[in-house]
């Protein structure tokens, strides 16, 4: 009989938790395991920690706080229910503001006021001048409702109950204790049943990519990935009241800690050494005594903000007297200099191989016998005029930089890993997602784009499509038809005739304009109209509204 088989039988002989029943799984399946108590998180006293030094944008200079343990625990699920009820009536902050930012017709202008929104009263400008990819910083806002309706433990649990949440690919059931980091993920769907029991027995829950079940994440990171000209992403991190879930570690990403209900205790610790500044891979998991002292520690409450750059070293515990849920947003995943140059200098070599006989000249007969690692302690004249050469070659080959194609090899894989937009009811009603096509006493009704000379079109945002070329044709690619789960789908692209190319770059160079059909630069009507309705078909473009 199988462990899991074996598993099942005595599930039916006896009732069992899903934290036991995980347990007895991994022991079955991996060997045998040291004896530990089930129950993860210990009881603790409620004590008063006192934190001093914590820079607050608030404050404007670092001052000593006081954090008091007050009961926000969560309440019973009879009484959450006519709450939820009651804020449905009202529009929450996230409602208004998403309303408002609809509300602007160019995507650059609402992306640039949403992220001022996320990090206020931090300056933007100021932010990207002294604090991004330098150092962290806090937004104590002292508002638990700033980020309300963004995300919520009501949304998660309606999720575990309506999605098809599975382990280890949409949500993560971990625990940290006594110095070691574990994952309890057991196989197949991620049912409320078993994920609370999880949560009751310490373990906190990583959901991954909450944007493929949330529509507000959706829009706000399909809106912020504008800003960053790079990827959004989001993980959400429930966490019960007194423990932590993850060791510390580093990541590769930009991180922005939203916290959304309850309190996090945070520590934030400088990079390690300059080779882990802006790091190209996030670390293992790092043993306390690796990581030397914080130069951050604070408490967010609900309402608050804390960024750090890739590289520096964070962790985060529950106070014993409150759960926590934090969204990190994160970009600039693998968007460095070095990234887009390992683009370019292999295809510089390809042309200036082509183009240049001093790149196809034959290296020296004997180099082998001075060159390498096994002679680089060698002093000899040849090795000083290899390595002139080569400095040679270097400084040539930038005369052969494709910059912008490889500009362009990295917006492809940019807009592959895209969201697609959330369309607003006006941006539905004009494209194709609205059109009137249907099924109508026995015949199929309005079918066809309906756009004439006269119709005006715009593009759906402006960092939907973009003109490349592969050396032979030219294509068009765009994120209008991209999954809302990180790269389900293949790139989406299509060919753009050569004399139709004019157009596109017109179209794309008028945003957030409205252009007629019969302005694109085309030879003749037949192609404005015929191009037109390929683009509004693909959901590139939509019409104006009368």
């Amino acid at each position: 009989m199988t462990p899991l088989a074996r598993t099942q039988e005595k599930m039916e002989q006896k009732h069992m938790s899903a934290f036991h029943l995980y347990r007895m799984f991994s022991s079955e399946s991996s060997g045998p395991a040291k004896k530990r108590s089930t129950k993860l998180r210990s009881k603790k006293k409620k004590r008063k920690h006192d934190i001093g030094n914590i820079p607050s944008t608030k404050a404007g200079k670092p001052r000593k706080k006081k954090i008091k343990t007050e009961n926000h625990l969560a309440e019973g699920a009879t009484e959450e229910i006519p709450q939820m009820e009651s804020v449905k009536m009202e529009e929450d902050a996230m409602t208004v503001l998403m309303a408002e930012l609809m509300k602007m017709n160019n995507s650059k202008d609402r992306a640039s006021k949403l992220f001022q929104w996320l990090l206020d009263p931090i300056p933007t400008k100021a932010f990207f001048r002294e604090t991004w990819e330098k150092k962290p910083i806090l937004a104590q806002r002292k508002n638990p409702d700033y980020y309300k309706g963004l995300f919520s433990t009501e949304e998660f649990d309606r999720i575990l109950r309506q999605e098809d949440v599975q382990y280890g690919v949409n949500l993560d059931v971990t625990s940290y204790t006594k110095g070691k980091r574990e994952t309890h993920n057991p196989p197949g769907r991620a049912l409320p049943l078993t994920v609370w029991d999880f949560y009751e027995n310490g373990c906190s829950l990583r959901m991954l990519n909450p944007q493929a079940f949330s529509s507000t994440m959706w829009n706000v990171l399909s809106i912020l990935q504008e800003h960053f000209g790079s990827m959004a992403g989001a993980n959400v991190y429930l966490t019960p009241p007194g423990t932590q879930g993850f060791a510390p570690h580093y990541d590769d990403i930009e991180a922005f800690v939203v916290q959304l209900e309850g309190k996090k205790h945070w520590k934030v610790y400088n990079p390690r050494s300059d080779h882990e500044v802006l790091p190209v891979l996030s670390s293992p998991n790092l043993e306390q005594t690796e990581i030397g002292k914080p130069i951050l520690e604070v408490v967010l409450e609900a309402g608050d903000l804390l960024y750090f750059p890739r590289g520096f070293i964070h962790q985060g515990n529950a106070l014993p007297d409150a759960h926590s849920l934090h969204i990190t947003i994160s970009s600039y995943q693998k968007n460095s200099w070095g990234d887009l140059l390992l683009k370019m200098v292999p295809t510089a070599v390809e042309i200036a191989m082509e183009e240049d006989v001093e790149f196809r000249q034959g290296l020296p007969l004997d180099y082998i016998s001075y060159m390498g690692v096994q002679n680089s302690d060698m002093n000899d004249p040849r090795r000083a005029k290899f390595f002139s050469k080569i400095d040679y070659l270097i400084t040539k080959l930038k005369n052969f930089a494709p910059v912008d194609a490889a500009v362009d090899l990295k917006v492809r894989d940019f807009l592959h890993d895209c969201l697609p937009p959330k369309l607003s009811p006006e941006e539905a009603a004009g494209s194709a997602h609205g059109a009137p096509a249907r099924w109508e006493d026995g015949n199929a009704r309005d079918v066809g784009a309906q756009i004439t000379s006269q119709t005006r079109v715009g593009l759906l945002r402006a960092g939907c499509a973009r003109l490349c070329s592969d050396g032979v044709g030219v294509q068009l690619y765009y994120t209008t038809d991209n999954s809302r789960v990180y790269h389900k789908e293949e790139p989406k692209s299509f060919d753009i005739e050569p004399e139709h190319t004019d157009a596109v770059e017109f179209l794309i160079q008028s945003y957030p304009k409205f252009v007629s059909v019969g302005s694109f630069p085309c030879d003749s009507l037949g192609e404005k109209l015929t191009l037109a309705k390929l683009l509004f078909k693909k959901g590139v473009i939509y019409k104006e509204s009368p």
